[in-house]
């Protein structure tokens, strides 16, 4: 008897333990933080960081395709130009030949996303190269990093720009000094090794005093 009535009275404290832990109003559910996904590039020289602008989404769904499917591991910065920007992300750069470095692609083009109201070429942004065309759409992977510290003006309404460093442009500025040839290709390859992380935007504010834009 004694046992049956412990039983019964273990059972009613459980029981209640779990009513109190149910949602209500006075206790809801914690909301996740929604995740952000960004770009992280590694060199020899270190990381950089790149935010990706939601307000070009053609151009942030194609890096974050090609960047999860590893396409950028081992292409390389094949262009550098002090005073103006790095140039990567062209599949032709991982092979031994470097005399076709900046002529290739992933076989297509992405429709232009230019808004000079909202990005521009400032220090730090990352613009999709392009060869000339009418309707100036981009390079389906080749980028550039602006290393100018009062930015490229001159660029702004002809070439999309889709994101920024939000770390690494000490990176970026090391990279453009390294020695190179009349064609300002680095005379040593500069790899590159390409990821997306996934972070929420405190993690963003605490890490980096990077806040997340309303777009």
């Amino acid at each position: 008897m004694k046992k049956w009535l412990f039983s019964l009275m273990f059972l009613s404290v459980v029981l209640t333990g779990c009513k109190d832990d149910e949602p209500t109003d006075d206790n809801p559910i914690p909301q996740q933080e929604e995740k952000e996904f960004v770009i992280s590039m590694q060199t020899d020289f270190g990381e950089m960081l790149i935010w990706l602008y939601k307000g070009t989404p053609l151009h942030r769904q194609n890096f974050l395709k090609l960047a999860s499917e590893g396409f950028y591991d081992s292409t390389e910065f094949h262009r550098i130009i002090p005073g103006f920007m790095i140039q990567g992300g062209d599949p032709l750069s991982k092979n031994e030949n470097r005399l076709d470095d900046g002529t290739g692609g992933p076989g297509y083009r992405i429709p232009a996303e230019i808004d000079t109201t909202r990005y521009k070429h400032k220090l730090g942004a990352i613009a999709a190269a392009r060869t000339n065309n009418p309707a100036k759409e981009s390079s389906g992977c080749q980028f550039y990093i602006v290393v100018s510290e009062p930015g490229t003006k001159h660029l702004n309404g002809n070439y999309t720009v889709f994101g920024e460093l939000i770390k690494g442009i000490d990176v970026a500025q090391t990279i453009v000094l390294q020695p190179r040839n009349n064609r300002n290709l680095p005379n040593d390859r500069i790899r590159m090794q390409v990821d997306v992380k996934e972070m929420t935007a405190t993690m963003l504010k605490e890490e980096y005093d990077f806040e997340v834009p309303e777009e």
